[in-house]
């Protein structure tokens, strides 16, 4: 690595460097790099509601996207202030929601107080799984012909991927494929919560997103939960995630690659 790659490379936020040993010779260590894995606490009017462990990059990002895919609030308006304090164990993102939406959530963390278990286990019914989703309505259409340009582009958005290879990415792709922006993070689920943060205050619409990992039932919820109609994945798809994204109107394609892709839901969309 040259001197300016060396440049480069550290003022990539979100990565540190370590020594480690290859196979290759077990007798001298060399230098690496190593995502960021660091805990964030969802603060929401002065409780603590949820402790995730995530890259430490577009971390307002993060807290809107969660805050609109779990359902705490309507739109960023809800959200008066927003502040990421950094600690001594980890990270703080100190969200001030409205009177309205700061009842709903007490509420909610009230019905939730008497669960033990996983709070899944016993549940017969999909109903019952999850957040209420609205069905989607039918506004968007994509040409797979285009999907390849995406794709080829994802790798563009994980500058601590490329160091390390320990991210994912989400991405929000036009209907002529190209991204007009996207999000990395060790989790799958965080990289997602910060892309539709991102989209929320971008007012991206026409369009749909891109993640390099597998779909499971919660990324398909949290895109339905924001209105997303279409959700391309670079891996598989669960049985959860095709059920619920059936019956949330969501155009659900996995093992999306160049020259490829499985249509699991609602193929009308797609051209």
């Amino acid at each position: 690595m040259t001197q300016k790659d060396q440049a480069n490379v550290s003022e990539i936020s979100g990565a540190r460097q370590a020594q480690v040993w290859q196979r290759r010779d077990i007798t001298h260590a060399e230098p690496d790099w190593l995502a960021q894995e660091v805990p964030v606490a969802l603060v929401y009017n002065g409780i603590s509601h949820v402790v995730m462990m995530a890259t430490p990059n577009d971390l307002e990002a993060f807290a809107l996207g969660f805050s609109l895919s779990e359902g705490i609030i309507d739109t960023p308006q809800d959200i008066f202030g927003l502040d990421v304090v950094p600690g001594c164990n980890g990270i703080e993102v100190q969200i001030e929601l409205s009177s309205r939406r700061f009842m709903a959530l007490k509420e909610q963390r009230r019905a939730m107080a008497g669960r033990t278990g996983c709070g899944v286990c016993g549940v017969e019914q999909l109903d019952q799984i999850g957040k209420p989703i609205t069905p989607l309505p039918f506004t968007q259409t994509f040409a797979l012909e285009h999907l390849d340009a995406g794709l080829a582009r994802l790798r563009d958005f994980q500058p601590v991927g490329e160091l390390t290879g320990c991210t994912h990415a989400a991405a929000w792709m036009s209907p002529q494929g190209e991204l007009r922006g996207g999000c990395e993070d060790v989790g799958r689920h965080v990289a997602l919560d910060k892309l539709l943060g991102y989209r929320s205050k971008a007012d991206w619409q026409q369009g749909a997103v891109l993640v390099s990992s597998r779909a499971s039932y919660e990324m398909v919820q949290k895109s339905a939960m924001c209105g997303v109609e279409i959700l391309f994945a670079v891996s598989a798809a669960t049985q959860l995630a095709v059920e619920v994204a059936q019956r949330s109107n969501l155009t659900l394609v996995g093992f999306s690659k160049p020259g490829r892709a499985t249509i699991y839901t609602h193929p009308q969309r797609l051209r």
